[in-house]
């Protein structure tokens, strides 16, 4: 295995590829190194209390709200950040990958905000991470544009939408770029290389280093967050608050901690996010020993269940209540050739967007450029000319630790149409992941990488609470395993099929399908499959 040691004890593993020397530049290698240097040890805690607090939850220990924060909480005075240049408005926030095409797309849709995710959009190949990096500031630069193989050229319009970039969550690490020996934590090599790149450039253009970070589970992350945020400025020479982030709870413990989080990246803050289907994952990884809190079918638990209006209803409350915006959850509706099944699905979309609006958040996200003007014109309607509606703060609402957690109100045993349904996403999911895709289009959704973790979670908790036999879900693995092979000849099959049984049909839910599928599939060393 050959390496290349680019700057003192900074090695970049990963195969070469065009113009990725544009950005792995020694100086940027650089930074990244002082960022891996500088928070290894507080990284390392922040898993190790991760574990810990899970350990803690799976033995009984109780879910609340923090007395030790109670006095920050009932505080009245303290708000975040006034909204950054283009962060105003954000009635529409649309996401994908940052692959060329897309961000073009993206980034003409119409949309106030383009959420370029290397996170759950983004299979992290080698080429996707570092391509997208280039994509991101080639457009920031107004250089990009693409070509199909048919001639259809693709460029930048006059008004673009806003860059927010999500990074990788903290659980995952950067196989190809070593630091002291030791892989990079993906959340620094994903961030660093954008803000080292790309942070100045969107100053001048009159914008900013925008980000959006996932997987927080309480404050403490965004402690560390913030910190790293304050280290970079610093270090480049850029004033302390440019920075801004909006953080995903998607988390049912982060769900407990919003004012804390909130108040931790104060002065960086742009607002939370409601993360529907990786809420979902983490109430059933977190609850997993309860047959109480076992859900139903996915497509039965919808934004009305009533743990989930808490969880909405109090991310409002608790946003304006600060100052900061509140986005709300995915649209991920395709639009496609059959006008009924559009019509169909644009019903749902619209009562969703409508209940958002109407409950007072700031903004939506879509996955398709086409549902971009349908969610705006709702939001719209609302709004009445302002930006957004931080001035209604919502104190009607009083949300107890009791009505996060009501999920056996909606609890409920699954059909045998939505255990196939399950194991045919994941299994889709999967194999587009492992060929580097993903963003994927299934049955009429733009899906990611939570459809999947949900997706098998719910399969290990049914078979775990005896909802469902075992003899009845390898049956139809079986049957949707070879449905995979018939309609895709060149899918991984044996690869897909391993990595559910590793990840769904396992004695331990594993945290996240990612890490051990990153290692096994996705990391070259210098051309050679690890």
């Amino acid at each position: 295995m050959s390496t290349t040691e680019l700057t003192s004890r900074v090695q970049v593993l990963g195969a070469p590829g065009d113009r990725f020397d544009e950005i792995l530049t020694p100086a940027a290698l650089d930074f990244i190194g002082r960022l891996a240097r500088t928070f290894a040890d507080r990284y390392r805690d922040v898993l190790t209390e991760r574990r810990r607090r899970a350990l803690r939850l799976s033995s009984g220990s109780p879910l609340d709200f923090s007395l030790a924060t109670s006095a920050l909480r009932a505080d009245p005075h303290w708000r975040v950040a006034p909204p950054a240049p283009g962060l105003a408005d954000r009635r529409v926030e649309i996401t994908g990958p940052p692959e060329r095409r897309m961000t073009i797309d993206a980034l003409n849709s119409g949309a106030q905000v383009w959420l370029a995710d290397f996170e759950d959009a983004t299979s992290p190949t080698w080429d996707n991470i570092i391509g997208g990096q280039l994509n991101l500031r080639d457009a920031i630069e107004r250089r990009i544009d693409f070509t199909t193989p048919d001639g259809r050229g693709y460029r930048l319009g006059e008004e673009l939408a806003t860059i927010v970039v999500r990074p990788r969550g903290w659980h995952l690490t950067e196989e190809h770029l070593l630091v002291d020996g030791r892989p990079v934590p993906a959340s620094l090599v994903d961030f660093g290389l954008y803000f080292f790149h790309c942070a100045q450039r969107q100053i001048d253009a009159g914008s900013g280093p925008y980000f959006y970070l996932p997987k927080l589970e309480n404050a403490y992350d965004a402690r560390l967050w913030n910190d790293v945020f304050v280290f970079a400025q610093d270090l480049l020479g850029i004033p302390r608050g440019t920075i801004r982030a909006t953080v995903l709870i998607e988390t049912v413990t982060a769900a407990f901690e919003m004012e804390e989080i909130l108040y931790e990246l104060r002065e960086h803050s742009a607002g939370l996010n409601a993360g529907r289907w990786d809420y979902l994952f983490s109430l059933i990884k977190i609850f997993a020993h309860r047959p109480d809190f076992s859900l139903p079918d996915r497509t039965k638990v919808t934004m009305t269940a009533p743990f989930l209006r808490a969880y909405t209803e109090l991310l409002v409350r608790t946003c304006h209540k600060r100052g900061a915006h509140a986005i709300g959850g995915m649209a991920a509706h395709v639009p496609g050739h059959d006008a009924q099944a559009d019509g169909a699905a644009l019903a749902k979309v619209r009562l969703d967007k409508e209940r958002e609006a109407e409950d007072g958040f700031d903004g939506t996200w879509v996955a398709h450029p086409g549902l971009v003007p349908f969610c705006r014109d709702i939001f719209d309607g609302v709004l009445d000319g302002r930006l957004h509606q931080i001035d209604r703060t919502r104190d009607d609402v009083h949300v107890s630790a009791d009505e996060l957690l009501a999920v056996r109100r909606t609890a409920g045993p699954p059909t045998e149409d939505g255990v196939r349904a399950s194991i045919s996403v994941a299994l889709r999911y999967f194999d587009a992941w492992l060929r580097g895709t993903g963003a994927v289009a299934l049955d009429g959704l733009m899906e990611d990488a939570a459809t999947a973790e949900i997706a098998r979670a719910q399969i290990w908790q049914w078979l775990r609470h005896g909802a469902v036999e075992r003899d009845t879900v390898l049956a139809l693995l079986d049957d949707e395993i070879a449905a995979l092979g018939a309609e895709y000849p060149w899918a991984r099959v044996d690869d897909v099929r391993a990595l559910f049984e590793r990840t769904a049909l396992a004695r331990e839910l594993p945290a996240f399908f990612t890490p051990d599928a990153y290692a096994r599939h996705l990391v070259q060393h210098a051309g050679v499959t690890a």
